[in-house]
């Protein structure tokens, strides 16, 4: 895997991480720009370090592309995406006047 194609994927597996920490009801949408390192990784049959293994909650042997597709699926069914400010959680917009 391309150094740079890593470092982008493990910065998702960090995001992924803390938008999993966030409550279900609380959490937004899965965020589009991890379509790109998802895609990316498909095909990387490297096995991952283990710190990304226990974020995605995934065994010690797994793979890039075992990575990719829990990617991949949290996407696949959603409507719409969050805006950047709207991550992890949705955000509590004030309706004052």
């Amino acid at each position: 895997m391309h150094p740079a194609a890593n470092v982008q994927f493990e910065r998702i597996v960090d995001e992924y991480a803390r938008w999993r920490a966030v409550s279900e009801q609380d959490r937004s949408p899965a965020p589009g720009w991890w379509w790109g390192p998802a895609f990316e990784a498909l095909g990387v049959d490297q096995p991952m370090p283990a710190e990304c293994c226990v974020n995605l909650a995934l065994p010690d042997s797994a793979t890039y592309a075992d990575g990719a597709r829990i990617f991949l699926k949290s996407l696949a069914d959603q409507k719409f995406l969050p805006w950047p400010g709207d991550f992890p959680g949705k955000a509590r917009h004030s309706h004052a006047a």
